[in-house]
């Protein structure tokens, strides 16, 4: 089954009439049966270890909307929870943790091979989701990237221009690179055991890439995500990985080949034209249309979807949107963009 589901052609570098679609954060709170679930589950966190509910709520837009490819509920801070941080959430700001400043706070960790205790229940979520699926909706695993997942546990939050990192990093570029080179180690183990529990792709999430300049990117962005992409192909070497290295602008050249992805998600940023002409060649893109078109929908919304898959046309192309779906969509936008792509 695997050569008819469009996500695996596409990443296999075949060229299609028409792109497979699915949306970044699909299963999430644009949609009233996710939130009627998740008030069930009681959290945030109860509702990603709950592997039932799990793959309920990532089953809810593959039946609503018919995407080409379904990616597990869970979310990226989970890894520093199984290192042993301090995770929760505060409703209404998002995730806070317990802080790695210091060798010290770095030595309170568990090893990179001691995370299966907490993370289990994401298997077994992938385990179900293997089997209900249907057949053709391809099942994507996904990780944050060692240096977005950083920004977080140095800060203990989400920040604006992820200052607090960028100081540990100048400051004490120890402590900063154990950091990075631990959760290398985790990332690499915890995708290579969702494919063994069943994902057929693993998408890599380098959320804050763009706030790394110049040889900081290649050092902390690009050079992790290879040594992690290529760890997984010697273990997996038929799994496809999906890079985002979100606001990397310019960095995007030959970032594909330069870490060994299989396809490179691009931020709705990126001019597709000019993506089509310098990314494309590559291999499969990924992308790239603007999330708010989701709350204001109308003629711009057709149109600029319509836009982006005939820029993508003549390559391998996955239609997505350039950042994930926000909790203010409307579900019938969701659906006018897939007919937009389907109707081309």
């Amino acid at each position: 089954m695997a050569t008819q589901k469009t996500i695996l052609r596409a990443l296999a570098g075949q060229t299609q009439s028409v792109p497979p679609i699915w949306m970044m954060r699909q299963a999430g709170r644009y949609l009233p049966e996710y939130r009627a679930t998740r008030a069930q589950a009681g959290d945030f966190l109860s509702l990603c270890y709950n592997s039932e509910l799990a793959a309920e709520v990532t089953l809810q837009p593959i039946r609503r909307y018919g995407f080409d490819a379904a990616i597990m509920f869970a979310d990226i801070l989970l890894i520093p929870q199984a290192l042993g941080a301090d995770l929760w959430f505060v409703t209404g700001e998002g995730p806070r943790l317990s802080t790695v400043t210091s060798a010290a706070d770095l030595d309170q960790l568990r090893p990179a091979d001691e995370t299966d205790a907490t993370l289990n229940p994401i298997y077994e979520t992938l385990r179900i989701l293997s089997r209900a699926l249907p057949a053709e909706t391809t099942l994507i695993g996904f990780a944050g990237a060692p240096w977005t997942v950083a920004t977080y546990m140095i800060a203990g939050r989400g920040t604006p221009d992820q200052g607090p990192a960028h100081k540990l990093m100048t400051e004490n570029p120890d402590v900063f690179e154990r950091l990075i080179d631990l959760l290398t180690e985790a990332t690499i183990d915890y995708l290579s055991k969702q494919i063994d529990a069943g994902a057929e792709v693993v998408k890599l999430f380098d959320s804050w890439a763009g706030s790394l300049k110049g040889n900081d990117f290649e050092r902390f962005s690009l050079a992790p995500i290879r040594r992690i992409i290529t760890a997984l192909k010697a273990r997996h070497p038929n799994t496809p990985v999906i890079a985002f290295p979100r606001e990397a602008g310019e960095k995007y050249l030959g970032f594909a080949k330069a870490t060994g992805a299989d396809c490179l998600a691009l931020d709705n940023s990126v001019d597709p034209q000019w993506a089509a002409a310098h990314l494309q060649p590559d291999g499969c893109v990924q992308g790239n249309l603007k999330s708010s078109h989701m709350v204001s929908g109308g003629p711009a919304l057709v149109e600029d979807t319509k836009r982006i898959v005939a820029a993508f046309r003549n390559g391998p192309h996955i239609f997505n949107l350039g950042h994930g779906i926000t909790p203010q969509a409307d579900p019938d936008n969701v659906q006018r963009m897939i007919d937009a792509v389907r109707d081309n």
